[in-house]
């Protein structure tokens, strides 16, 4: 049997940063791919140059994803065609269409068919802040965690088809020391170090290193994880923080990915090196 894996986000650009190595190498490897977008990213920003408007950018993000997971060797492509939420504290997110709106009894289900469908033996999602704190990365971290253990539950949605018990769930887990290191990387660049603060407390948030479960060594896929993120044009523009450094040394900060594994829940004396490791 094939292994098979599940990743589902929110926006079109989340799989890469955290998770592109990591798909492109197991996908490469002949695992089965799968990736789960939320939205469209219609409610993002537009980078500079980019040939897009507010009202063309959902059509062109879907595009670049595709384009990404095209790139990134991604099998199946699937989106729940909800609408961006935006960012925390704006208009749109008392809009009824928008994610964070999307009740769970609908949402979950959703989710929970894709599951038993495909049946991953991993998923890959957002931690509970969403990376950063915005309410679709919150949002679709929920319904997730709630459908990869509802999908088990063959006394929940029996219609759905039958239960399905993934072998493992993880969290994506951006490492406080990969800020810490970013910043360095940026200091000696020289620059306004006022600007970088942030960085110093995590990015904002950041996994604790004592808690990544995994560590997966994506130097022979970060050539696909960066042409993945070169295809998210209108996010991935000239005023990127990544593009103030070296191409290189970017990529040398992308070559390792980390995850949290988050059931079954255990402690790792050392990270691992594979996702799949014993399966």
């Amino acid at each position: 049997m094939k292994h098979s894996l599940l990743a589902v986000f929110a926006h079109p650009d989340d799989e890469a940063f955290g998770t592109g190595g990591t798909l492109a190498r197991y996908a490469a490897a002949g695992v089965e791919t799968t990736l789960v977008c939320a939205t469209r990213g219609e409610a993002g920003e537009i980078a500079e140059g980019v040939d897009a408007t507010p009202e063309t950018l959902g059509e062109v993000r879907e595009a670049e994803l595709r384009c990404a997971a095209e790139t990134m060797g991604v099998q199946e492509l699937i989106f729940l065609d909800y609408c961006d939420s935006g960012m925390a504290g704006t208009e749109v997110n008392q809009d009824p269409t928008s994610f964070i709106n999307a009740p769970a009894e609908v949402v979950v289900p959703q989710l929970v068919s894709i599951i038993r469908r495909i049946r991953p033996e991993i998923v890959i999602t957002f931690e509970p802040n969403g990376g950063y704190g915005h309410p679709d990365h919150i949002a679709i971290h929920k319904h997730t965690v709630a459908a990869f253990h509802a999908a088990a539950d063959g006394q929940r949605y029996p219609e759905l088809g039958p239960a399905w018990q993934a072998s493992r769930l993880y969290y994506t887990a951006i490492p406080r020391s990969f800020f810490r290191q970013m910043l360095e990387e940026l200091k000696a660049q020289g620059g306004d170090e006022s600007e970088y603060a942030w960085l110093e407390e995590g990015g904002g948030g950041g996994w604790p290193d004592e808690a990544v479960t995994a560590v997966i060594d994506v130097a022979s896929t970060v050539e696909a994880k960066w042409s993945a993120l070169n295809c998210h044009r209108t996010q991935f523009g000239p005023g990127n923080l990544f593009r103030r450094l070296p191409e290189p040394a970017v990529k040398e900060l992308m070559s390792r990915e980390a995850f949290a594994q988050a059931w079954p829940e255990r402690a790792v004396a050392a990270p691992d090196d594979d996702l799949f490791v014993g399966l």
